[in-house]
Parts: C-alpha cells; sequence; structure tokens
C-alpha cells in the first residue's frame, strides 16, 4: 500500500466524518460555553481528527494529551484506522485459494474459449456465449 502524507488523510477523511454540533467547549472559571460551531470529528483509541468548516486537524493520542501531526509526518496508520469506508467493504478481504477437485478442474478446462457457464429459466446448467465489450467511441 502507498503511504500517504498527513495532508492526503485529512483531504480524505474530512467528507467521511460525521457532522456533529455542541462538540466544542470552553471554560472560563466555573463556567462552561457551549461553541455554536459544527465540527467533523473522527476518532479511533490512537487517532482523532477534527474538521472545522474552513480547517481541519489530524491529531496522535500520546498518553493524555493529543499532539497535531506534523504535515510530513506518514500518516497512513491514522488514515487505515480513522476511514469508516474500509470496514465491511465487499470485496475487500483477502482472498484465500479455493480447493477444487481434479474432476471439476478438468470439467472447467473443457469450456471452449468465448463461452461460459450459465442457468436457464428452469435451472439448468448451460454454455453462454461470452460478451464482446468494445471500448467506447470505437
Amino acid at each position: 500500500m502507498m503511504s500517504k502524507n498527513v495532508q492526503k488523510v485529512k483531504n480524505s477523511l474530512k467528507f467521511k466524518a460525521d457532522e456533529k454540533e455542541g462538540l466544542l467547549t470552553i471554560r472560563f472559571g466555573v463556567k462552561k460555553f457551549v461553541i455554536p460551531h459544527k465540527v467533523r470529528m473522527l476518532s479511533d483509541g490512537k487517532y482523532m481528527f477534527l474538521s472545522f468548516t474552513a480547517s481541519s486537524e489530524l491529531y496522535q493520542v500520546v498518553g493524555k494529551d493529543l499532539k497535531a501531526m506534523e504535515k510530513s509526518t506518514d500518516a497512513t496508520d491514522a488514515f487505515n484506522a480513522l476511514n469508516p469506508g474500509r470496514k465491511g467493504r465487499r470485496g475487500r478481504k483477502a482472498r484465500s485459494s479455493v480447493q477444487m477437485s481434479p474432476e471439476l478442474e478438468e470439467a472447467l478446462k473443457n469450456i471452449p474459449s468465448g463461452y461460459r457457464l450459465g442457468y436457464g429459466t428452469d435451472g439448468s446448467v448451460k454454455l453462454v456465449k461470452t460478451r464482446t465489450r468494445r471500448k467506447k467511441g470505437a
């Protein structure tokens, strides 16, 4: 996988995060004020992504503190941890090799070129001619 810098990860995560209101608070003395500002946020045990209307920042959790990550830092791990689109996607799992019986493997080799297996309306197996696709404009 190609490494991603912090700026690329911030740009990628900006619209994947859910927008929330009332997350930012400021404490003056004993009074606590909620800032009327919409924030996009994603968090995990190790990383936090905050995005405001005009800016966004990627933080790393270090102990009890948040440390802003430098723009030149490799943020591939943060992207993998925070990207909500990566979990539950179809076809993204590592594929293992399928074990076939020798008889099935020999039968599949006997399918003529330009054909594939298909099913008829009654459920019977039949040979179907494969569709040849052409480039657009050709």
